[in-house]
């Protein structure tokens, strides 16, 4: 009898930047995904627990993070998954461009993806020199200067990250809220 291989892929969800704002939306595009990956500033230990609520959460916490959130979730995590390595913080900058701890981490871990946050600006590119995807899922809440609220799905499967979907939430600030000049 030959072996069969039973592991599935895993589907994640990737958001950062809530800054204690919930979106019932999180909900409906997480449902479908296996883990919750939170890139830092939550805002309030209420989305952390919400975003459990759907599945079973990972995270850092960002610089606007309270004690709550600090106890829980530290500032780097770095972990392996369906065969990728992945290094997650908040500030950590993409090529040419990498907080200098986070180039330190990246050179000695070695991870397959680096996942990070806190510019509010969606950014998925490939660092061909350390042969790493690096992600950005943008900003999932309202505070901050972007336009339109992102997070990113993905799935991972025995060492091959696919399927990348970004995946607009809708505008920060709504129309019927924006003051006239």
């Amino acid at each position: 009898m030959a072996h069969q291989n039973t592991k599935k892929m895993k589907k994640i969800g990737l958001l950062s930047d809530t800054h204690a704002y919930w979106d019932e939306a999180y909900e409906k595009y997480f449902s479908v995904c296996d883990e919750i990956w939170h890139a830092g500033d939550f805002g309030s230990d209420e989305i952390a627990d919400r975003l459990l609520e759907i599945k079973p959460l990972r995270g850092v916490c960002g610089n606007c993070d309270g004690y709550p959130i600090r106890y829980t979730y530290a500032p780097t995590l770095f972990f392996e998954t369906e065969g990728v390595s992945v290094l997650m913080t908040h500030i950590g900058g993409y090529p040419g461009h990498y907080n200098p701890l986070m180039l330190r981490l990246i050179d000695e871990y070695k991870p397959k993806l680096f996942v990070c946050g806190h510019s509010h600006i969606t950014k998925v590119v490939y660092d061909r020199d350390r042969n790493m995807l690096c992600m950005n899922p943008g900003a999932a809440g309202r505070q901050g200067f972007h336009q339109v609220r992102t997070l990113l799905r993905f799935d991972l499967d025995a060492g091959n990250i696919s399927n990348l979907e970004v995946i607009e939430l809708g505008p920060r600030v709504e129309p019927s809220s924006m003051e006239s000049f």
